[in-house]
């Protein structure tokens, strides 16, 4: 089975969360928006220099963010307004399904949709 990362995923690897120990010999197969709220995440906590390791350390391989993926997630997002959900996780979960993946998040949001395999930390 092949996976689509969300950042939440990436992040927990990272920080070796045993709940997600069965993925990290994977590629993680993510999208530059998660890329970027990776590298944020350790500029804003760590610093550069660790945001820069981590972002070179992971194997990572891109999808492109294609403009129909992007419309569809915008959509989605807007007939789940109510849930709030993160457009980043939005443009995540549509590419997943384009790629016939499985959407790996622990986003408490997306815990029921279909097409998704949610850990808890």
């Amino acid at each position: 089975m092949s996976y689509f990362y969300d950042t939440y995923a990436i992040i927990s690897l990272i920080e070796g969360d045993k709940n997600y120990d069965k993925y990290k010999k994977n590629i993680i197969t993510t999208n530059l928006l998660n890329l970027a709220e990776i590298y944020n995440i350790f500029l804003r906590t760590h610093g550069k220099q660790t945001a820069s390791y981590w972002i070179k350390k992971l194997n990572f391989n891109l999808l492109e963010l294609d403009e129909d993926s992007l419309f569809k997630a915008v959509e989605f997002r807007f007939y789940n307004k109510k849930e709030n959900l993160s457009l980043t996780n939005c443009i995540g979960y549509i590419l997943a399904l384009k790629n016939n993946m499985t959407f790996l998040t622990g986003d408490e949001k997306f815990e029921n949709k279909k097409n998704v395999e949610f850990v808890k930390k």
